[in-house]
């Protein structure tokens, strides 16, 4: 059984998102603040038997600023699940919130409470008056499949059944938040996966029974050394003549009580690498910690699923390459995805999201207005099967970070990616990423296949598509044709979408009186003296005021091939990355990029 789809509305920066969920694995995406968390939360308000109700009885700030609770409304949460027909222990567990053979819901609703809706309904109570007292949370399963569960009304009734807590018991839900102390929940025996662990292996009396035989020798054992039998003295003396003959207890020392629990409680795990032999994780690291917790965890999971006892499990994933670098958060990715557990996680790693499939990737967008909207990036309709192997493909830790910014420059290589931040900070006085813009280098021409991304329903921010004239990357051959290999830019502008190609090459749009400074300096350090003579010759000329406008015109282009043949020469990232150095003497930009950040901007 697996959650197939989650509806929440009002619900913390939440207005009205629904989700689709296509694979045992999700990964949930957004800048910070735009609900990743809340999903999470409200999954857990569904479904979760452990979240204390304290949690299900909202305040104030659970609910959505654009709600007036003084007139009659609800916070709605909602899941519905699939898979579970055939599974005796899953279907028992939906049998009151079936829809369908093999689709059920449940939902948690935050609504006026039944004598407020009454008295609403009689008149006794007017809309407008009522307060944070005058609601109440339900939990509800089932109900007409002929009404949608995005559509349920606050003022809906016998719309399912009521849902008990004991139910529940068997669906197993695992909440992993980021910031947890992992070596901690090791320790305690009611959160450490190893305790539960050690018990799904079922060890049987006798074994058990030889168990404590050892820990009893090993206690006698103990007690016998003198010294440890005279600190065992002391503390008892001690403790009697503190507590008085009316409380007194008697004390020893020894490893544990000779219990089977005890036993269980007391086992430790010792890591050993090619530096220390049989430590405990309060030696390790964070991130190993967690990978060590996790892989406990799945291992119980995976024995819970064999024992066929259990009517489904989940994990809630926060953050999960938190102190994790990124070999091991690839590695962690892997094994998630092939335990067959469903895992639900929320993510700000680029590397995350390029290794996970282009079908697991739910986006989380915040609007101008501050409205989140969320989107299933694979179910855009603008992209097809192929686009989308495309996306799995190029996006890589460096293109993913598209995804999450806030508004997005597409440019083509590494030549626009190392210069035109640099330049921006040293015109305008601020990075890019400060204001919200990431540069993004596709590292060739088909802006296509990602300009698709960015539409209504999908990632609804904006991209500024910045390109040469002649759309021909710089490693093409010469059977390479612009009229039928390269995409046209004037189709995929949009609502989210624009287009801003220079006239020629970046290189030649790069030359200009404001930036001779900063090519001179590079083609100095770069060890061209003749090219760096003629642009010095050239910003002379520029700036001795007897040149007419042609003359202006012909002496730029003319300036233009010069730097974009001492570009090919070096190569063109190796001159832009050079040329960066010496941005801070750029004081204009190219008008089509300055043009791409207004709008960016506006």
């Amino acid at each position: 059984m697996k959650i197939s789809r989650i509806v929440v509305k009002n619900f913390r920066a939440l207005r009205d998102v629904d989700i689709a969920v296509e694979d045992d694995l999700t990964c949930i995406i957004g800048e910070n603040n735009t609900g990743k968390t809340a999903i999470l939360r409200a999954i857990q308000m569904c479904v979760d038997v452990t979240l204390p109700s304290v949690f299900r009885n909202l305040i104030r700030e659970d609910i959505h600023t654009s709600v007036d609770i003084s007139h009659p409304s609800q916070v709605l949460i909602g899941i519905e699940l699939v898979g579970f027909q055939g599974i005796v222990n899953e279907e028992a567990l939906v049998a009151t919130w079936k829809m369908e053979a093999n689709r059920a819901r449940i939902f948690y609703r935050f609504r006026p409470k039944p004598s407020v809706r009454e008295q609403l309904e009689n008149g006794e109570i007017e809309p407008g008056t009522l307060t944070l007292e005058d609601y109440a949370w339900e939990l509800k399963g089932g109900g007409n499949p002929a009404i949608d569960l995005a559509d349920i009304s606050w003022n809906d009734e016998n719309v399912g059944e009521s849902v008990r807590f004991a139910d529940l018991q068997s669906y197993l839900v695992v909440n992993l938040p980021a910031l947890r102390d992992v070596e901690t929940e090791l320790r305690n025996s009611r959160t450490s996966p190893l305790s539960r662990l050690i018990e799904a292996f079922d060890i049987d009396k006798a074994e058990q029974d030889a168990l404590i035989d050892i820990l009893d020798d090993a206690n006698q054992q103990i007690a016998a050394s003198a010294t440890i039998a005279a600190v065992s003295n002391a503390i008892d003396t001690s403790f009697r003549g503190v507590s008085g003959p009316a409380f007194e207890m008697g004390s020893r020392l020894g490893l544990s009580a000779a219990t089977f629990q005890a036993i269980i409680r007391n086992l430790k795990i010792l890591l050993s690498d090619l530096s220390l032999t049989d430590f405990e994780p309060g030696r390790n690291g964070l991130g190993m910690n967690n990978i060590l917790y996790i892989a406990i965890l799945l291992e119980y999971l995976e024995r819970r699923r064999a024992k066929a006892q259990s009517a489904g499990q989940l994990i809630l994933l926060e953050e999960p390459e938190a102190h994790l670098h990124p070999q091991l958060q690839a590695s962690l990715l892997i094994a998630l995805r092939d335990k067959g557990v469903q895992v639900i996680l929320t993510s700000h790693s680029t590397q995350i999201t390029s290794l996970a499939p282009f079908n697991t990737l739910i986006s989380l967008t915040k609007r101008h207005d501050a409205s989140v909207v969320s989107s299933n990036l694979a179910k855009n309709d603008a992209l097809d099967a192929g686009a989308i192997a495309d996306l799995e493909r190029y996006l890589d830790a460096t293109k993913s970070n598209l995804l999450f910014a806030r508004k997005v420059m597409l440019v083509e290589g590494p030549a626009e990616l190392f210069l035109i931040p640099a330049m921006v900070k040293a015109v305008h006085g601020a990075e890019l990423e400060r204001r919200g813009i990431s540069v993004t280098a596709i590292y060739g021409v088909h802006f296509d296949v990602y300009a698709a991304l960015f539409k209504e329903g999908s990632l609804e921010k904006k991209c500024a598509i910045v390109a040469d004239a002649d759309l021909k990357p710089s490693d093409a051959g010469e059977e390479f044709n612009v009229a039928g290999d390269a995409p046209d830019l004037a189709a995929l502008e949009g609502d989210y979408v624009r287009v801003f190609a220079g006239a020629t090459t970046f290189e030649r749009e790069l030359v200009s009186e404001g930036t001779l400074p900063m090519l001179i300096a590079a083609t100095e350090a770069l060890g061209a003296p003749q090219i760096t003579q003629r642009l010095r010759d050239g910003l002379a000329s520029l700036q001795g005021g007897a040149l007419d406008a042609d003359e202006r015109a012909a002496l730029l282009v003319d300036l233009g091939g010069a730097v974009l043949n001492t570009a090919k020469r070096f190569g063109k990232a190796r001159f832009a990355q050079v040329a960066a150095r010496y941005a801070d003497q750029c004081t204009e930009l190219p008008p089509y990029i300055q043009a791409a950040i207004d709008w960016l901007d506006a």
